[in-house]
């Protein structure tokens, strides 16, 4: 480990502090915006969370393919530490090094070539103070990297940057507070020379909001509200006045929800940035004051700003007035496909609501759309807008009626990747998650503490969709359309999407999840790892199973990435339950990160880092890591 010093020096401004650190000189900050632009070309390296400023999770490495696929096997493995609730993290690589951050935000660095731990960092967060404001897990996606610097959310709100070399704090910037009813969860991305991160929380409902800070300095740029905010109160800008006209006063007063805690993509061509804003809150529109035909702009949308400002160039609002917690967070895939005999830019999302989005991502005009899921709560998409044709009976009032998707979605936070061999899309989707709603006639708002506005004495775990959650009889659920279950039965599968023609072309069935997001390479390959710990891979144009490995991780699996160093292409990712996962219904007890007494299996299972290439110490298809 180099010799490094460091100091703080002064505070540049609120809520920004810089250390000094004695370090050999990295790129320039333009230099390394190309190295992001551009790292996809290659695939030596992991850069961005996605792979490219588009997310694709497309490398064109091929060392590794379907014809020897067979032969991987477990080249070496990390122990990650237990922490409480799942593993999502994508992993980067840079440098030789393998950089991520599990739960409770401790980053680590290790060898990509051996596993050997390079350096550890806890931002000890108070988890006993922090636990109550956590929404759905104690977990972080991911972490940038920029100009030497790996760029980390911490869970309570502050934003660090640890020097790649030594692990030691560059600067830190504070984006939120736990005490607001704030998180951060989602994975910083990059671009422009800024670090773009939005927030959790609009289960409590606080107002949702993303930023940019500049990447090598911490300083604060700007701030996107996605909501209006309190009418009592000047609008931070026209676009926010007029969407103060979509909401009730009442209902924003509440907060309005609208978090951003998971998609964003980036187009340097178009110097667009893109961003997915989660769902209105309370989730019961009557419990927000208002009436059916308010559109709560901009909940469950997706925006398009200027990375250097933030200003709203245009927006696709996917669920007007949202009723069941479809945020429109899931993952934002850029690509160019050619519909009707011409090249188009587009940008797609398999939204939480069933529906799969393919939109002009130069103005935000709706192009196709098509459920990928079972959908109940619609009937279909206007061909000409994207705007939903809403099913009347799935407008609940106090009596339960079942929902498709539930709360889980057809699609949540596992990323797709996008091959532009085969053109289609590999979506872990759940095929079917519905749960009953019904409206709680005696709702009232309680400062700091879950809303949803539902009838139940609990709020619904989100990770259990189709738990039930509502007393009473349920009416007749409405009507449903997308594809059928499995021939066996499973209610999740990998599906192959064709977005051209909003067809599926093959599917495998994942068991009783979604798995942790997809890798697709040049080998015309198709990697996901599912939650009973199996690491499966299919050949992309047919979806033929061409390996199996029992990884004997349990529970959250992340979503895989490849690299090669030294000639040799690895494949590596996490998973694992470490200690209890955090409640839906936030608690102190959870906070402890231990399995309550006489709780053993998944919730004991060390998390691990694991990495494969071929001719490793296990190999086939079948095989189990030892």
């Amino acid at each position: 480990m180099m010799n490094v010093r460091y100091f703080a020096i002064s505070t540049l401004s609120a809520g920004i502090f810089l250390w000094v650190l004695s370090a050999p000189a990295q790129q320039s900050g333009g230099d390394f915006d190309a190295t992001l632009r551009n790292a996809g070309k290659t695939g030596e390296e992991w850069l961005n969370y996605g792979l490219t400023p588009g997310e694709t999770r497309y490398s064109p490495l091929r060392q590794i393919d379907s014809s020897n696929i067979n032969r991987l096997g477990l080249a070496w493995s990390y122990d990650v530490g237990a922490g409480g609730g799942n593993q999502e993290a994508t992993p980067l690589m840079w440098n030789g090094t393998l950089f991520s951050i599990t739960n409770w935000s401790i980053v680590y660095a290790v060898d990509a070539r051996t596993g050997k731990e390079k350096w550890r960092w806890d931002p000890e967060v108070n988890r006993t103070a922090a636990q109550p404001k956590i929404c759905c897990g104690v977990v972080n996606r991911g972490v940038a990297i920029y100009d030497g610097n790996i760029i980390a959310p911490i869970i309570d709100g502050r934003l660090i940057a640890l020097n790649a070399e030594s692990g030691r704090p560059v600067w830190e910037s504070r984006v939120a507070y736990t005490r607001d009813n704030y998180t951060l969860t989602m994975a910083p991305r990059i671009a422009k020379g800024k670090v773009i991160i939005g927030v959790a929380g609009g289960e409590f409902p606080a107002r949702g909001y993303f930023e940019a800070h500049n990447a090598r300095t911490g300083e604060f740029v700007w701030r996107f509200y996605t909501v209006p905010g309190d009418p009592s109160k000047p609008f931070e800008s026209e676009d926010l006045r007029k969407a103060a006209a979509t909401w009730d006063p009442e209902g924003l007063a509440m907060g309005g929800g609208g978090s951003v805690w998971d998609g964003m993509s980036y187009d340097p061509d178009l110097d667009l940035l893109y961003v997915g804003i989660g769902n209105a809150g309370p989730w019961a529109s009557a419990a927000r004051k208002q009436s059916k035909d308010r559109d709560n702009l901009y909940a469950c949308s997706v925006v398009a700003v200027k990375p250097d400002t933030g200003k709203l160039v245009w927006y696709f609002q996917m669920v007007p007035g949202d009723d069941w917690d479809y945020d429109s967070v899931q993952q934002l895939l850029l690509a160019d496909i050619v519909i009707s005999g011409r090249q188009q830019k587009v940008i797609m999302q398999a939204n939480k609501n069933g529906f799969y989005y393919v939109l002009d991502r130069s103005t935000g005009k709706f192009i196709s759309g098509a459920p990928f899921a079972t959908v109940t709560w619609a009937r279909g998409l206007n061909e000409e807008t994207g705007r939903p044709i809403v099913n009347p009976e799935a407008l609940y009032g106090t009596q339960p009626i079942p929902i498709a998707p539930g709360p889980g979605g057809g699609h949540n936070w596992a990323p797709m990747a996008f091959n532009p061999a085969t053109g289609l899309v590999y979506l872990p989707a759940t095929l079917s998650s519905a749960r009953t709603f019904s409206y709680n006639a005696n709702f009232q708002y309680r400062e700091g503490m879950m809303n949803t506005g539902l009838a139940s004495g609990r709020a619904p775990n989100l990770n259990l969709a189709g738990a039930p959650a509502n007393p009473g009889t349920p009416l007749p659920a409405p009507p449903a359309i997308g594809p059928a279950l499995t021939q066996d039965g499973s209610q999740s599968a990998l599906l192959a999407w064709d977005p051209v023609n909003q067809k599926e072309r093959w599917r495998a069935p994942a068991g009783g999840g979604s798995g942790g997001g997809a890798l697709t390479t040049a080998g015309n390959l198709v990697i996901q790892a599912v939650p009973d710990g199996r690491l499966i891979a299919y050949a992309a144009d047919t979806g033929n199973k061409l390996l199996e490995i029992d990884t004997k991780l349990r529970g959250g699996m992340g979503p895989p990435i490849t690299y090669m160093l030294d000639g040799k292409q690895y494949i590596a990712l996490t998973g694992g339950v470490g200690g209890r996962e955090a409640a839906v219904v936030p608690n102190r007890e959870a906070a402890t990160g231990d399995p309550p007494p006489g709780v053993r299996g998944a919730a004991q299972v060390n998390p691990k880092l694991m990495v494969f290439t071929l001719d490793a110490n296990t190999t086939g298809s079948g095989a189990t890591v030892p």
